[in-house]
């Protein structure tokens, strides 16, 4: 059985955020807003299909995905960019693979204890990012 992501995440560190948002060509007002906040992220998992929220008082995303099945992401109030995305499992680790117009772009999720990571990254870009569990 794979790791069971679901939960509410509290965000607690964002490493190189400002810098990720940058290689993504997000707009300087934004940049300063958003690596100022805090986010939660809500994943429901249910067997292979998750539903992930990430969420904060500027801005909210969400996005519904099947494991091992590419689909179409178009990352509105994002960096507004459509992507051809695929997650899937390598061991305990959901790894995202996002093609578009930029390279070497997508996510990772792993869990240690009880902390959720994730590292975001594109070109040669990366952020870490760590979140405690919701009480």
């Amino acid at each position: 059985m794979a790791v069971d992501f679901s939960g509410t995440w509290v965000m607690e560190t964002n490493d190189n955020f400002e810098e990720y948002m940058k290689i993504l060509n997000i707009d300087l007002v934004t940049r300063k807003i958003a690596v100022h906040l805090s986010q939660n992220k809500v994943i429901i998992q249910d067997g292979d299909k998750l539903t992930i929220k990430t969420l904060s008082t500027f801005r909210n995303y969400e996005v519904h995905l099947t494991i091992g099945e590419e689909f179409d992401e178009y990352t509105k109030g994002l960096d507004n960019r459509m992507l051809k995305t695929l997650v899937t499992w390598e061991g305990d680790t959901l790894v995202c693979t996002q093609k578009g117009e930029k390279a070497n772009r997508g996510w990772k999720h792993w869990m240690e204890g009880d902390k959720l990571h994730m590292k975001l990254y594109c070109e040669d870009v990366v952020c870490h990012q760590v979140f405690n569990r919701k009480q």
